[in-house]
């Protein structure tokens, strides 16, 4: 299984209208060969210090992760080579809505574990 993560830096004050965009997308992604899904995260205000062992607030710039999940890497390329994909891509948010540029990231699942229930 392959990730594809696109790490993008929200601007203050465009968060709501950023998650709004993945919750009333097309959907154009769903049917594509090799797609096994899509997960949209939103960053929090705290991270673990491993140097001091405590909690500590973040003041800087947190980055939304868009993942989605492929059978392989191939599949991926593919769907950015589709109809679908340009249709998916083709309503532009405004510039204003980053506070930077995003960066893509694409890695190798080489080991998963599942929760028990």
């Amino acid at each position: 299984m392959f990730i594809v993560t696109n790490r993008i830096p929200v601007a203050p004050g465009h968060e709501t209208e950023f998650e709004d965009r993945f919750r009333n997308r097309a959907g154009l992604i769903d049917g594509s060969p090799g797609f096994i899904r899509n997960q949209v995260m939103r960053p929090v205000s705290r991270r673990w210090n491993f140097r001091t062992g405590e909690w500590e607030t973040i003041t800087e710039q947190g980055y939304y992760l868009v993942q989605t999940c492929w059978e392989s890497e191939q599949a991926f390329w593919d769907w950015t080579q589709s109809e679908s994909f340009r249709e998916a891509h083709r309503n532009r948010p405004p510039v204003e809505m980053f506070a930077g540029p995003n960066v893509l990231e694409i890695h190798e699942v080489v080991f998963d574990t599942i929760a028990r229930s």
